[in-house]
């Protein structure tokens, strides 16, 4: 199961929410420009990128829970997951000095799971974090989480960025009863536990990367909380500079919408019974009448085959704006990454034996 990573009040995880697998000028902060092979030098890096970020990072409690955040600007602008505040309109805000103060919510996206809560703190509290590039990012990079697992404040995990690209369900359904696709996750090893949800997952050089969201596991301990098994998802960072400025401005922000369902990936067995030419690529397995594919004249499958709820003749998506398209995760990565409604995409498909380029201009999801 995949676990929002909220710590309940008194660390009671029933109502816990499931979620399937299926994403200003800012201060710079350094503590050195690349991970050395020296294992003194990089324990010099962790400490010195803890005693320059933790100040930044504050911990958020509710009637019901706890999680993480940080400061996003010097306004008084908290980030933090949607979950960890939904359902309050005003939040208490511990930040790392010992100050405390009550914050009001001031927009939330169910889309990405991000919520910016706002304080009024004296400027002395309010440091900003760093912001990176999550688009420079690379497996195998060595990432920090500092958050509150299970109310143990200020606490710092080191781990590495385990995959890139990921998907997870996004908190809101469609109007056909499914659900929107958070894409551009980050996957980390780093140890994420109830509590750290909404906290900063950093790079070596202390710049924020990523917004811890959720841990994949079937451990629990004995009191019932799940615990980490090694799997943990953080929505990137790019994502948070796109949709933060705009909740910030307006308390909500819109998403691109295409309308069309899609496998994550192609398995062999599926290429094969669809007569499929390749093995990479997004399948349209069905089109939202009325929505913006359906306009352009994308096509879903139609004719049936020896797979129950497989339907073959539908378009196969090659590629979007010029950019090849491996999977149906990665192009929504771009299209969350990238686009907005009223935005125009170019679509290159095979249809049968023909390449077709198929212009869509997006919508916003409904």
């Amino acid at each position: 199961a995949v676990l929002a990573c909220q710590t309940p009040a008194l660390i009671s995880q029933n109502d816990q929410t499931d979620q399937a697998v299926s994403a200003q000028t800012i201060p710079t902060l350094s503590v050195g420009n690349q991970e050395s092979a020296n294992p003194a030098s990089n324990q010099e890096a962790l400490v010195r990128l803890y005693e320059n970020a933790s100040p930044g990072t504050v911990a958020i409690f509710t009637e019901t829970g706890s999680g993480s955040g940080f400061v996003y600007d010097s306004l008084g602008h908290i980030v933090t997951n949607y979950h960890v505040v939904e359902g309050f309109k005003t939040v208490e805000v511990r930040f790392t000095s010992g100050f405390m103060a009550y914050g009001a919510v001031i927009g939330t996206d169910l889309d990405s799971d991000l919520a910016v809560v706002k304080v009024d703190a004296p400027v002395e509290e309010l440091k900003p974090l760093p912001l990176g590039d999550s688009s420079t990012l690379k497996v195998g990079q060595t990432v920090v989480a500092i958050g509150n697992p299970f109310g143990l404040e200020s606490t710092m995990t080191v781990g590495i960025i385990s995959a890139l690209g990921r998907t997870l369900d996004s908190e809101r359904v469609s109007p056909e009863g499914n659900f929107f696709t958070a894409g551009d996750i980050i996957q980390t090893d780093a140890a994420i536990n109830p509590g750290n949800s909404g906290g900063p997952l950093f790079n070596i050089n202390g710049e924020v990367i990523g917004v811890n969201r959720a841990i994949r596991t079937f451990n629990q301990n004995d009191t019932g909380d799940p615990v980490n098994s090694g799997i943990g998802f953080a929505v990137s960072i790019n994502i948070v500079k796109r949709v933060v400025p705009v909740l910030i401005e307006t308390g909500e922000y819109n998403y691109p919408y295409i309308g069309i369902s899609s496998f994550p990936s192609l398995t062999l067995d599926v290429v094969k019974e669809l007569g499929l030419k390749q093995y990479t690529g997004a399948y349209v397995t069905a089109v939202v009448p009325g929505g913006p594919a359906d306009q352009a004249g994308l096509r879903a499958g139609s004719t049936p085959t020896s797979f129950p709820t497989l339907l073959a003749g539908g378009d196969l998506i090659i590629a979007i704006d010029g950019r090849p398209v491996r999977t149906f995760d990665e192009m929504l990565a771009y299209l969350i990454t990238n686009k907005g409604p009223g935005d125009i995409i170019v679509l290159t498909v095979l249809r049968g034996e023909e390449k077709v380029d198929i212009s869509i201009t997006l919508d916003k999801r409904p």
